[in-house]
């Protein structure tokens, strides 16, 4: 380029004006001198010169190099801020990225633990209050599909045994009533026996660590890994796992898109759909284990 130094003007722009982090400046530089060294190999001059053909074909380029669709997207956002910043300067009159989209990444489909697996992890062994803590948080993280920061959020008397519901407050402060299955509801009045032993006399949290104050989402997270691995489950297992897994598990045996919507608290249907892909390749499987002219000769 004609005038590299725009470059670092931008960046000390980063730093001082906007007061970002150096490894984010850092990346703001990578992502720009990578869109210089293309401009420089198709004798583009000036930044002015740049036009949206050229930033298509820049797009391409990475395609082919092999960069995945996030890191283009990551190279394009550089460069349309980039712009913004020449335009304020009166550098430049346009910006050549802002009519220019990013290639979409392949959805990736949430995991979830079949039915047996996650039966496996819920069976853990032992008595005691610690015991009796993890077992009903396992438990109603699955019986209700509870969000992690939902669950640590819980006070005791947003379960009501009783009525078998949990009161549960999710995003943009909505509550929701959420049923609690059967399983959850026992291992729920065991802990409710054992949770004096450790928790604070005037806490309020139906969950506490060993300390008696509320429990941490870090907390929680560590208690679900701990269980995995002592229960033998080979995968990466964490506590948004048992939502998805609740999701995927109701919605095969359901097949009600809006009722499964309504326990998980999405306010659009459209983020509750990404389980009818789980569905259908659930669905897709047997049908290649099964399907006369489908499944594979012995």
């Amino acid at each position: 380029m004609s005038d590299p130094g725009w470059i670092d003007r931008f960046i000390r722009h980063l730093e001082i004006e906007r007061r970002l982090s150096p490894l984010t400046c850092k990346n703001y530089r990578r992502d720009l001198e990578a869109l210089a060294a293309y401009c420089r190999q198709s004798d583009i001059g000036a930044w002015s010169e740049l036009d949206d053909g050229h930033i298509r074909a820049y797009s391409a380029v990475c395609f082919r190099k092999g960069l995945s669709a996030r890191s283009i997207q990551r190279r394009l956002s550089a460069a349309r801020t980039f712009y913004r910043y020449l335009m304020r300067e009166k550098h430049v009159s346009k910006n050549p990225v802002t009519s220019v989209s990013a290639p979409k990444g392949k959805k990736r489909l949430p995991g979830n633990l079949d039915a047996d697996r996650m039966a496996r992890l819920l069976d853990i062994p032992g008595e005691g209050a610690i015991v009796d803590r993890d077992r009903a948080i396992l438990e109603l993280l699955y019986s209700s599909g509870l969000r992690l920061s939902e669950l640590t959020d819980l006070n005791c008397g947003d379960i009501d045994i009783h009525d078998r519901t949990v009161r549960v407050t999710g995003k943009g402060n909505k509550d929701r009533i959420v049923p609690v299955g059967r399983k959850a509801l026992g291992a729920l009045a065991q802990w409710q026996k054992s949770r004096p032993e450790i928790a604070a006399v005037d806490e309020p949290a139906l969950f506490v660590s060993n300390r008696g104050t509320r429990i941490s989402t870090r907390n929680v997270q560590a208690r679900v890994s701990h269980w995995a691995r002592r229960q033998g489950i080979d995968s990466n297992v964490y506590p948004h796992l048992f939502r998805h897994s609740f999701a995927s598990h109701l919605l095969e045996s359901s097949h009600d898109l809006r009722g499964v919507q309504e326990l998980l608290g999405h306010a659009n249907i459209s983020t509750t759909q990404v389980y009818t892909h789980l569905d259908f390749q659930h669905l897709a499987q047997i049908y290649d284990q099964t399907h006369p002219r489908a499944r594979k000769k012995d």
